[in-house]
């Protein structure tokens, strides 16, 4: 045991035998089952000591002292040696497991194996399988780059003979003006060349008639020539004594046949019917063989070929007489054909000298076009200056600008009758409207007129300088006017969320803070206030948020009462209104979607979404130069009015009823204002309505004001507008005094005016 214990390899330190850890990396744990190993750590000092441990004894010659030290280190090796022996036993039963764990791992290993060649093998007649369709697809992809790069030869090809037939098509027309323009001239030219082409038509068809002949004559000929040969070719080989007769002749013949050619030659020249001769030629070929068929039968009857030879002598002579006579005609053909190739060279002569004078009449079409189009660019800024000059006109003056915008077709519309057109005379193109009604056509002229394919950007760029006075200084109210749905609203708000379709307000804030950012670079800075009020039956209502409850913003005046003060420099405040300082066009963006839910709106039968109130949106630009101490103040105002509606179609009651006679009142004040002005009377009604005593600065002050006449094109709206471009014309016809621009110092109130 004490041997068995020296050979083993010991740890550093063994772990407890009951519980304890793993005894080696490779080891599983000991067990301790039928063991009085108990809680003993047995460590490799400890074993060390044991087994180099010499007996101490007090008397070397007592064997019972040496028997009790002996039984004592036996008792104490018998735990460590069980110790040992559970260990190895356990060491075995590792051994075993990791030798089945081992085998079978091995046969995993070589089912594996097998798994995995068969795998390769799969996967190799796969990818061969892939390299072939890698292969097809390759070919068919050349094949169709090969495919692709015709088509796009011939579509190029195609492109190209697609510009050449339209160059040659413009050239043609080009061609056709020219000949239509020379036709006058070329009328007596014309008669005598027809009497020509007549004669001529007569010598052609008596020419046509002798070639037919001659062509019957020539196919004759030809059958008598094929038979002789045929009989010469068969004396020949069977009879002797004919050969020096066949040579002769064949001389003969060959002279007809040279003669012949230069006939067929000749004629060909003239016509192209010769070619029926050719096929006449061919049949009589066909003819020859089938004759050949028939040698046998000559060489039974050599006595009667004998006698026919004697025939065919004569008729060969005939032959050769009847060539001679062809051969004169021939001559007399050449010489007609070379008059007329003579007459051919004069017309050709004549056709050059028409040739060179088109090209004189081109260069001369060209120098016109030129002078043309000089004249449309000098046109073109004629009338820009022209409207430059009318609008300088019209800011000296004073006048309202009118500008005139008509709706497109809706789907409930009637668009089989037109009742709007639009003249294309030059002093009337884009200012001037035509309307129909009963019979009678109704002319009204603005400073613009809108057609309804004019899109939201193109009428805000009209109005783009009138917007940039208000950052100069100037005051500017720009208002909407038209009956219940004729799109007023659409052109101040525009279509929410569609960037293409915003209206002029968004569009107008846009421009506004572009146009700061740009100042500052040149000393500039610029504060912003906004305010937005609705007139709701003669009622003014806040439309920004305050700190006022919803109902008090719905009753108008039961929380507050707005008063509308003008101040001597001509400014408008509204007391108690709520003003916004705004720094971005997001801000005033956030602030109009707000006020647009606020605003009061209401279903009737002319409008599905009709505004029952005045929007008068309204921004007041305050400006200071730094560096020149300059200071400015403008105020702009954009209005969206109520729309004008009669009661028998609208359909209104109740308090639609209520709204539309508020509405009709304001805008029948309006227009009582608008005749007052236009007749230049002492006393002008502005405090009839509070929309005219809003709008007084900027009817009858120093403002630059624009007015927007909605049109309906449908004629169920006829009357409704006519009664607004009658308006309008007289709007335009107003005299409100010349514009000028405000340099007054910033207010201590923060209110905003409206004037």
């Amino acid at each position: 045991m004490v041997s068995t214990a020296n050979n083993w390899r010991f740890r550093p330190a063994y772990p407890m035998v009951n519980g304890g850890p793993d005894l080696a990396p490779n080891s599983a744990p000991a067990s301790n089952a039928g063991s009085e190993c108990g809680d003993v750590e047995f460590t490799r000092e400890y074993i060390e000591a044991l087994l180099n441990e010499r007996p101490k004894r007090k008397d070397r010659f007592s064997l019972k002292e040496k028997c009790d030290c002996l039984t004592d280190y036996i008792r104490r090796l018998k735990p460590v040696i069980r110790w040992f022996q559970e260990l190895e036993v356990n060491y075995l039963l590792e051994h075993e497991k990791l030798q089945n764990s081992l085998e079978v791992s091995e046969l995993k290993r070589s089912e594996m194996d097998l798994l995995l060649r068969n795998k390769e093998e799969e996967l190799n007649s796969i990818i061969a399988e892939l390299r072939k369709n890698y292969a097809a697809l390759q070919e068919k992809f050349t094949k169709e780059e090969l495919d692709k790069m015709a088509a796009t030869d011939s579509l190029t090809r195609e492109s190209d003979a697609r510009l050449e037939i339209e160059r040659s098509k413009y050239s043609l027309s080009d061609e056709l003006e020219r000949v239509q323009r020379d036709l006058t001239s070329a009328k007596q030219q014309n008669a005598s060349l027809s009497d020509m082409y007549k004669r001529q038509q007569e010598y052609i068809a008596n020419l046509q008639q002798y070639n037919s002949k001659l062509q019957t004559d020539l196919s004759a000929v030809e059958e008598d020539r094929k038979r002789v040969e045929t009989e010469k070719a068969s004396m020949v080989e069977n009879l002797g004594m004919y050969r020096g007769q066949l040579q002769v002749s064949r001389q003969c013949q060959d002279d007809a046949i040279k003669q012949r050619d230069a006939l067929a030659d000749e004629v060909a020249s003239l016509k192209l019917e010769l070619k029926q001769a050719r096929d006449d030629c061919d049949r009589h070929q066909l003819q020859v063989q089938s004759l050949s068929a028939e040698f046998a039968e000559y060489k039974e009857s050599t006595e009667k070929t004998c006698y026919e030879w004697g025939n065919l002598k004569s008729k060969n002579a005939e032959l050769e007489a009847r060539c001679l006579s062809q051969s004169d005609s021939i001559k007399e053909l050449q010489d007609q054909l070379v008059s007329a190739e003579k007459k051919l060279q004069l017309s050709d002569l004549s056709t050059m000298e028409r040739k060179t004078e088109y090209e004189g009449k081109k260069h001369l079409i060209s120098e016109l076009r030129t002078r043309l189009a000089d004249a449309e660019f000098k046109l073109i800024e004629g009338e820009m200056l022209r409207k430059k000059l009318h609008n300088e006109n019209l800011e000296l003056k004073g006048n309202i600008r009118v500008f005139c915008r008509v709706r497109p077709f809706l789907a409930e519309d009637d668009t089989e009758v037109k009742i709007i057109s639009y003249p294309t005379s030059m002093d009337a193109l884009g200012r001037g409207i035509e309307l129909a009604q009963n019979g009678q056509k109704h002319s009204f002229k603005f400073d613009r007129v809108f057609i309804p394919d004019v899109s939201q950007e193109d009428v805000f760029e009209d109005i783009s300088q009138l917007v940039q006075s208000a950052l100069d200084g100037y005051k500017v109210c720009i208002f909407a006017y038209g009956q219940t749905g004729s799109g007023k609203t659409y052109t101040m708000m525009g279509k929410p969320g569609d960037p293409e379709q915003k209206g002029l307000i968004p569009r107008t804030l846009e421009q506004i803070f572009k146009t700061r950012q740009f100042a500052q670079q040149q000393g500039w800075k610029y504060e912003m206030q906004v305010s937005m009020l609705e007139i709701y039956n003669e009622t003014i209502r806040d439309l920004l948020p305050s700190n006022r409850s919803s109902s008090e913003r719905e009753n108008g005046s039961a929380g507050k009462q707005y008063t509308i003060k003008h101040d001597a420099s001509g400014n408008t405040h509204v007391s108690d209104l709520t003003v916004v300082d705004v720094c971005s066009a997001k801000e005033v963006s956030f602030l109009l979607e707000g006020a647009a839910h606020s605003r009061s709106v209401g279903k009737t039968q002319m409008n599905e979404q009709s505004s029952r109130s005045h929007f008068v949106f309204t921004l007041r630009i305050y400006g200071v130069n730094e560096s020149t101490e300059q200071q400015v103040q403008g105020v702009l105002n954009l209005i969206d009015l109520a729309g004008s509606e009669r009661l028998s179609k609208s359909g209104s009651t109740g308090d639609r009823l209520k709204e539309t006679q508020a509405i009709n009142k304001s805008l029948s004040s309006l227009s009582d204002v608008i005749f007052a002005l236009a007749r230049k009377e002492e006393h002008v009604p502005f405090r009839n309505s509070k929309l005219t005593y809003l709008l007084q600065p900027c009817l009858g002050g120093d403002s630059k004001t624009l007015m927007f006449v909605n049109i309906a094109p449908d004629p169920s709206s006829a009357g409704e507008s006519l009664c607004s471009l009658r308006f309008a014309a007289r709007v335009n016809a107003c005299e409100i005094g010349i514009p000028r621009r405000q340099t007054y110092t910033k207010l201590s109130d923060s209110r905003l005016s409206y004037g």
